[in-house]
């Protein structure tokens, strides 16, 4: 994504391969209270180590993808500090379905930061000429649900077709989207 979206308070970017973005990253992924939502299921990063590989993999693949799809960091502006990620992906079978995932740092849910960073990242996929984009979320994962409809989303119903668990289903489309919030506008 060049250039980086910017909200008021949030940085919506590429991952790097930085030991910043490494740390950063294995804050969020290697955190149990995080990694237990993720669909497909997957399990905590172990460590530094690991969570270089990974990120690695993600700057190795992003210039291949096709926009909007891919997977962002959330850095906050007031200190530079990467709070969280962001994720647009085709669902199976991969060939024109997005989804819209968000994780952020324990430390840092509850300020709206997931809200504000996936209404830019939509406003932006949706320049792309997209119809809609789905959100997932497990049945019990009352934050995500709660964040999907604050995002604008609205419930379509349940699945089981993706990842082999029954899954709520958000979406939202483009006149669904608020046209600009100013509160989320960048300085």
């Amino acid at each position: 994504m060049d250039p980086a979206l910017g909200t008021r308070r949030l940085v919506v970017r590429d991952w790097t391969s930085s030991d910043a973005d490494v740390q950063a990253a294995l804050d969020l992924y290697g955190r149990p209270e995080v990694t237990e939502w993720l669909t497909p299921a997957v399990s905590s990063v172990a460590d530094l180590a690991a969570m270089r590989a990974v990120v690695h993999s993600w700057t190795e693949a992003q210039p291949n993808l096709v926009p909007p799809t891919g997977r962002f960091a959330m850095q906050r502006r007031s200190d530079g500090v990467v709070i969280g990620g962001l994720v647009l992906r085709l669902l199976p079978p991969y060939d024109h379905d997005l989804e819209l995932t968000w994780q952020l740092r324990p430390a840092d849910w509850g300020h709206g930061y997931a809200t504000e960073a996936a209404r830019a990242l939509l406003r932006w996929a949706f320049s792309f000429d997209i119809e809609e984009v789905s959100a997932l979320a497990l049945p019990e994962n009352q934050r995500a649900i709660a964040t999907a409809e604050r995002i604008g989303m609205e419930w379509v119903g349940e699945t089981d077709k993706y990842h082999a668990t029954t899954l709520q289903v958000y979406r939202v489309r483009p006149a669904d989207l608020d046209p600009g919030d100013p509160d989320e506008a960048a300085d």
